[in-house]
């Protein structure tokens, strides 16, 4: 068996990876891919994909291809590497008896749209909440909004993380300008709903994508609301009112995905309501280097 390391060329100013393939007799068996953050904020910690073909497990091969990555990360001063992986063996496993803890579940869930009924939804989106009101764009946040929006993204600081190494994203608004032109190069929608305080100030949001043509699943990217606004329903509001616009927008939407870690009982709680259905799991395993 030999490994050799690869460059990948897709290198943005967001993150670059390396990655290596192990191949027997010119045969690929494994590969490796490593995640680095182009942020300061998360330089200490990396991200792995590792993958070994079944019919060449249990030969040493992942645990050779770790062997590499971790020394790369070392020589470049990694501190914490994350992997993700289904709950379905050999991955937990593999990953424990090297080192590795679960530190974080996800649930996913999809809301089939062909078959849901969204009239309680609807009602829901409906439903006045004095002090607040909604109002939604499409793509890049415009501009009066700007500012506003960027200081909500700190809604997200608190999420349920449980022990995952976590630190928290800094926004701007030149990065909301760009993470909307990378969704809008991907030739995707990107749909954001927010709640307005009395005072004009954004106090929560709820993010949507769609694929080009407006079909298939969409994709919500992440719904949340500042610690000062909690405890009014907010969340199940702009998400509400995310799925009424997304059904009536791209009538051919089949469903809607979500995630959401198994401790965010509160977002579990409306997913639920909702009418999401579990499709499965993934894990969040992590160990110092």
């Amino acid at each position: 068996m030999r490994v050799t390391p690869l460059a990948d060329p897709a290198r943005t100013e967001w993150s670059h990876r390396l990655a290596w393939l192990a191949d027997e007799d010119g045969v690929p068996v494994g590969s490796a891919f490593l995640r680095y953050s182009a942020h300061t904020d998360d330089a200490h910690r990396a991200e792995l994909e590792l993958t070994v073909h079944p019919a060449h497990r249990r030969a040493g091969i992942g645990t050779t291809l770790l062997d590499a990555v971790l020394d790369t990360a070392r020589a470049d001063g990694v501190r914490v590497l994350r992997v993700v992986t289904g709950d379905e063996a050999p991955g937990p496993d593999f990953l424990a008896a090297r080192g590795f803890r679960r530190v974080l579940a996800l649930t996913f869930g999809r809301l089939d749209l062909r078959t849901a009924d969204l009239a309680p939804v609807r009602a829901l989106a409906e439903q006045a909440h004095p002090g607040y009101r909604l109002v939604d764009w499409a793509g890049t946040v415009p501009g009066e909004l700007a500012e506003t929006y960027a200081a909500s993204r700190r809604a997200m600081d608190d999420m349920p993380m449980d022990d995952a190494d976590h630190t928290p994203e800094v926004w701007d608004v030149a990065r909301l300008h760009a993470v909307a032109k990378i969704v809008a190069d991907r030739g995707e929608h990107l749909h954001t709903v927010a709640a307005l305080a009395a005072d004009g100030s954004i106090a929560g949001f709820s993010e949507l994508v769609t694929g080009a043509d407006g079909d298939g699943d969409a994709q919500h990217y992440g719904t949340a609301v500042l610690p000062a606004h909690r405890g009014h329903g907010l969340g199940a509001w702009m998400k509400a009112a995310s799925v009424v616009r997304a059904a009536a927008h791209f009538p051919k939407l089949e469903g809607l995905l979500t995630d959401t870690a198994e401790s965010n009982t509160a977002m579990r709680a409306i997913n639920d309501r909702f009418g999401y259905a579990p499709t499965h799991r993934l894990l969040y395993f992590e160990r110092s280097v």
